[in-house]
Order: C-alpha cells, then structure tokens, then sequence
C-alpha cells in the first residue's frame, strides 16, 4: 500500500530565516465573527522554510520558477543518507568521499535528496549557522552528474553559499535545489518525490509541500 510522507516544514508567523531574509508574517485579516468568514494575510520570502531553488536565484539571465518544466518537481528520487540511524555534527563538512559510494544515483537528471539529520535544529537559531556544509569540490562532483534536482535537510547547501550555487544553477548545469526538507529518516532509498513551487511568474524561488510516495 502506498504512502504518502510530507517532506515540509510548515508555515508559521514569525518562523525563524536567514538574517537578511523578509520576516513571514501569518495573520488573521478578518474572522467569521468580524466579517463572516476567516481570511489570513501572508507575507514571506520566496525562500522561506522549505522551498526551492531556480537558477534565476543567482543568474539574472537563469531561468524562473515558471519556466522549469514540472517533471523537474517530480519523479523517481533516491535517499543519500549521509547519517544513517543518526545525524551529522555541527558545521561537518560534506565530501566528494562521502558521495561517492552513492555515484550510482547520481545520473543525468536524477533526482537526490540526501539527510544529514539537520532538520531536528529547524526551530533554534543554530539552524542557519552550523548547518553540515556542501564542500565546492563536492558541488563541482555532483554538477559534473548532471542530475535534475537536489534536495536536502539544510536551510542551503553550503557556507560558501554564493560559489556553491554558481556551481549547481550556472547554465548547462541547472540543477534544481531544494532546501530545509524534514522527516528523511523515514524515507526508503528509492520513492517519488513531489515538490510543486507556487506559481511565481518571473521569481527566484518558491515554498513548496514536499511530499514522498513510498510504496
């Protein structure tokens, strides 16, 4: 029998982010007692909790979340446990050793999620400070795959972030990147995976509901 795991974090008013990110804020607009019926005012980043990376992210001429294909959102995905039955230390950095025994998945246009166990840090400030960090040569190993999305349990693949994602959105390379995944230890290594963006014509990025299908 199938099942179905959500992969996200939800979405909640003054949920923590990256210092210099626009703060979420969830509030109620009117209420069945004030005007008939509840309507909420949102306003967050386009990278707020867990969401997805477009190469428009980093290159103005990279494309948009709207002109991904949505094949790219879903499909046949693979577990990389970097951690397994546990988690990974503060700041460890993740190598082209530790992948390799996985190179195997990593195909032309597959898609990998890989768990370090960081997603248990989502609430404390840590999260986005000390998170297990993507080395460039590892980066460099995984764009040289030309896999089709990469997701993870960290707020953002690397420390060095700005190199990090030339690597993975430059042209020719393109790969999808989603970021702050949670409940990976409950997933099979293979499942299909689904992680639909909002919609936003011309934008960066998006949240999204991560979902896993296991059988």
């Amino acid at each position: 029998m199938a099942t179905l795991i959500d992969l996200s974090h939800p979405l909640e008013h003054g949920q923590p982010n990256f210092a210099y990110d626009p703060k979420i804020s969830v509030i109620a607009h009117n209420t069945v007692t004030s005007i008939g019926y509840n309507i909420t005012q949102v306003s967050f980043s386009s990278h707020q909790g867990t969401h997805l990376d477009a190469p428009f992210h980093f290159f103005d001429d990279g494309k948009t979340v709207d002109q991904i294909p949505l094949d790219q959102f879903y499909g046949p995905a693979t577990l990389v446990d970097l951690a397994p039955g546990s988690f990974l230390k503060a700041k460890t950095p993740l190598t082209v050793e530790m992948f390799k025994p996985h190179a195997k998945h990593f195909r032309r246009g597959a898609k990998i999620i890989y768990r370090t166990g960081w997603s248990r840090k989502f609430d404390s400030p840590e999260f986005f400070s000390d998170y297990p960090t993507l080395t460039l040569e590892a980066a460099r190993w995984i764009a040289s795959r030309r896999i089709g999305l990469l997701g993870m349990d960290t707020p953002t693949p690397s420390t060095e972030w700005k190199e990090c994602h030339h690597i993975l959105l430059k042209r020719g390379v393109e790969i999808v990147i989603v970021e702050g995944l949670k409940n990976l230890e409950k997933l099979p290594v293979h499942f299909t995976f689904m992680g639909f963006p909002l919609n936003l014509k011309g934008r960066d990025g998006a949240p999204i509901r991560a979902v896993a299908l296991t059988k």
